[in-house]
């Protein structure tokens, strides 16, 4: 990866001038360096990657070019002139908007009324509610919404909202937008969607950064790629010019072959398996599906989105999509050689299955509790005496899972919420741990967690499985299913197409089995 260019090196190279441009801007917090003489130019008609770890520096760059935070040295530059922001207000003004994680509708207003919210225009003097709704309609119909400038902001979905929030962007016609991990709370079939728009923005000709730890997404989006590291820029290039181990090895200092664990020799397994599935069926989910996972063994999931991995894993924690609950989930579920009826979650915990879903924030934590609450959900009797809960007693199981864990956070009685997607899935991981279990589902497990916390992750799933538990791994990020699995199993349409031993499979098999390139006949993952 090549350093960062010049700030001026557009005149000289041709390339078009930033419509928005920091030079040498460091910002400190007392004594604590956040940037540190950072330089970067974002140009107009381009979807530009910002990309580092947390604590890289990115929402602080983020901060200082939206007016939030003063810059403590270094200049911003709009349009090749030197600027000074107030208030972010400024920065609207001169069309530099930030679309943050945390969406900024008003649900009790239309979506007309967010868009205009501050700026309501006037027509004799009064309120002009039919020019809101034209303008309104005319940005949502450019972005291919299915819902009108009518529609209360809170009767929307995640993804319909954040639409929303691009068309308020679009509304104060916008040079630069900034997007802060933009697919953090989008479900998977959500995701084309929003890159579409993106793209069309850039068509348009807006600047966008584009900000996430999705390597894939940023790979397929962004025209050029920025990676930070402890408040520096490392560098700025062409995506076409560089790579992702390239893009990792600037954000963590090792390559992406570097991130996975090695490997423990595989041994010699007389005892049943731990989890054993044969001719489990789910109408319009999957279909005869047989697989079987070790003790001490990452059986990898690979597929497309809608390939049937998620219901596979639901209906094996007894929480099948639809049609009729568990009870219309057919085959065989064994756990060490014994069938079990998997009715319920209940079922499914007393079998020794845990889950850890794709959705972590709304399947998997109750955000407004401490971790302590959270890590004692699956156990609240076991921690209880006489029916009534043992505060120490859960206090001290959940010191005991932020310690075995590297959970980051103040106290036990921190909000979950107030954590970072790293520590927010390391408690996920702590309440089943700390439950105990025999057989870890593991839907998506780092989506949305930066690099480091990535490496953490996988360490102590090597960890897991050498003292002896079971993971079933779904990913579609195909170097962490092909880097941590032992074996490897790939689904399309509901059914297993391809079994392999990780040493025999390429991601470029992967993917063509799970596009249908090869006609195969049902395979079983045993």
């Amino acid at each position: 990866m090549t350093a960062a260019p010049s700030p001026d090196s557009a005149a000289t190279t041709g390339a078009p001038a930033p419509v928005v441009e920091v030079r040498g801007v460091s910002k400190r917090f007392g004594v604590v360096p956040a940037l540190t003489d950072v330089s970067v130019g974002f140009r107009r008609g381009e979807i530009h990657g910002l990309v580092g770890e947390n604590g890289a520096g990115k929402s602080t760059l983020t901060k200082i070019i939206a007016g939030a935070y003063p810059p403590d040295a270094g200049e911003i530059l709009v349009d090749g002139r030197a600027v000074s922001f107030g208030a972010p207000a400024a920065a609207l003004d001169l069309g530099i908007v930030v679309i943050y994680q945390e969406l900024s509708l008003v649900p009790e207003l239309s979506i007309a009324a967010n868009l205009f919210l501050g700026h309501e225009p006037r027509r004799l003097g009064m309120l002009d509610e039919r020019g809101m709704r034209r303008r309104t309609n005319e940005l949502l119909r450019r972005l291919g919404a299915g819902f009108d400038a009518g529609r209360l902001a809170g009767e929307l979905s995640v993804a319909d909202q954040q639409l929303a929030e691009i068309a308020r962007a679009l509304n104060r016609r916008s040079q630069l937008i900034v997007m802060d991990e933009p697919t953090a709370a989008l479900p998977a079939e959500a995701h084309e969607n929003l890159f579409r728009v993106v793209r069309s923005l850039r068509e348009h000709g807006t600047a966008v950064v584009y900000i996430s730890h999705e390597l894939p997404d940023v790979f397929g989006l962004c025209d050029r790629i920025t990676v930070m590291k402890d408040g520096r820029l490392v560098a700025t290039t062409e995506t076409a010019e560089t790579t992702r181990d390239e893009v990792i090895r600037g954000m963590v200092g090792r390559r992406l072959g570097e991130l996975f664990p090695a490997r423990r020799p595989r041994r010699a397994e007389s005892a049943p398996p731990a989890l054993e599935v044969e001719g489990l069926s789910l109408s319009k989910h999957f279909a005869n599906v047989g697989l079987r996972v070790e003790r001490g063994e990452v059986l990898g999931l690979a597929g497309l989105v809608g390939s049937g991995r998620t219901s596979l894993a639901r209906a094996l924690f007894g929480n099948p999509p639809g049609f009729g609950g568990p009870r219309a989930v057919r085959g065989t579920i064994k756990v060490h050689g014994r069938a079990v009826k998997i009715r319920g979650v209940r079922d499914a915990i007393r079998a020794g299955i845990a889950y850890v879903p794709e959705a972590r924030k709304t399947d998997g934590l109750a955000l407004e509790l401490g971790i302590a609450d959270n890590i004692a959900l699956p156990q609240l009797r076991e921690l209880a005496a006489h029916g009534i809960t043992r505060r120490g007693r859960e206090l001290r199981t959940a010191e005991e899972q932020m310690e075995a864990l590297s959970i980051r956070a103040p106290s036990v009685t921190t909000e979950t919420g107030n954590l970072s997607g790293g520590n927010q899935q390391k408690v996920v991981l702590g309440k089943w741990l700390s439950r105990g279990c025999d057989v870890l589902l593991l839907d998506e497990p780092t989506r949305g967690i930066d690099i480091g916390a990535k490496v953490e992750i996988y360490n102590l799933l090597r960890r897991l499985t050498g003292d002896g538990l079971a993971i079933l791994l779904i990913s579609s990020d195909m170097p962490e299913v092909l880097g941590l699995s032992d074996r490897l199993a790939v689904m399309r349409r509901g059914r297993i197409v391809g079994a392999f031993d990780h040493s025999d499979v390429s991601e470029e098999d992967v993917i063509r089995l799970a596009l249908g390139a090869e006609e195969v006949p049902d395979v079983d993952a045993a």
